[in-house]
């Protein structure tokens, strides 16, 4: 991992503490988070954000700052509910805290998990 990764990878861990049911796993070219089996942040190499979003939502949460379309890969783009945040945008605690909200929303509807 690096330095940047391994950073926002605590203070991820830091905000999940309470979640009952969590785990990490590699995937999407990062350390993924999973709540209940299923992903809501990935923490990437460049210290950015992989997240996990109800695609309804996708367009709107695209217009925060440092948000873009997530890729697996140059013009492969992942589709509605996948967003990409960079490392400058989450600098902030307050910004991170708002995508992991974002995220726990959309994992709580799939999973049937308490709000």
């Amino acid at each position: 991992m690096t330095p940047a990764q391994n950073a926002l990878l605590e203070r991820l861990r830091d905000r999940l503490a309470r979640e009952p049911v969590i785990r990490e796993v590699s995937m999407f070219g990062g350390r993924s988070i999973m709540v209940n089996e299923k992903m809501i942040l990935s923490a990437l190499e460049d210290g950015g954000l992989l997240v996990r979003v109800d695609a309804h939502q996708h367009q709107e949460l695209l217009e925060r700052p440092g948000a873009t379309e997530a890729e697996m890969g140059p013009g492969r783009d992942m589709g509605p509910g996948w967003i990409q945040v960079s490392a400058e945008a989450i600098t902030r605690e307050d910004a991170l805290s708002g995508w992991i909200a974002v995220a726990m929303q959309h994992n709580r509807a799939v999973t049937g998990g308490a709000p």
